[in-house]
């Protein structure tokens, strides 16, 4: 949707109640991320977000390969999720937090049985060089609002199972 110097920011909305996209976002993680978003790509046997303060954000591959991508910053279930993003440009990962961006999600209600998610990625300069690459990547069409649209999918059959 919009970016700045350092960040971008995304909005998706969804039919789901706040409380509910919020528990979909984390616990069902591995059901909607895209494989090719990981390193394991069509390897990939587990990802997922540990739901607290302090909780990894792993992803497990073949032969049990295992990779920390980020840290959750701030646990505030059903309004605000911030993890680090520990994944450099090229897809490289950066064990360092230093060295890591942020990423923000708010979930807004909308409506009695609708949320309104905002995301924003921030601190892309952490990441050195080609930050400004990196952010425009994930900015754009093949960036957060392509990994989204797997989330808001997921979102979708979850309503309609529910009001069947």
């Amino acid at each position: 949707m919009a970016a700045t110097n350092d960040s971008t920011v995304h909005e998706i909305v969804l039919p789901l109640a706040r409380n509910r996209a919020f528990q979909l976002f984390v616990e069902r993680f591995a059901d909607w991320w895209p494989s090719e978003y990981s390193w394991s790509q069509a390897a990939l046997q587990g990802i997922g977000i540990e739901p607290r303060e302090g909780g990894r954000c792993t992803e497990v591959g073949p032969h049990g390969f295992q990779v920390d991508w980020g840290r959750v910053l701030d646990w505030s279930p059903p309004e605000r999720l911030v993890f680090s993003w520990q994944i450099g440009p090229g897809r490289v990962p950066q064990p360092d937090p230093a060295q890591a961006s942020t990423v923000e999600l708010r979930f807004h209600e909308n409506g009695a049985s609708a949320a309104r998610l905002m995301l924003e990625h921030q601190g892309f300069r952490h990441h050195g060089e080609g930050a400004k690459e990196y952010r425009d990547a994930m900015a754009s069409e093949y960036g957060w609002p392509y990994i989204l649209e797997y989330y808001r999918k997921l979102a979708l059959r979850e309503a309609a199972e529910e009001g069947a």
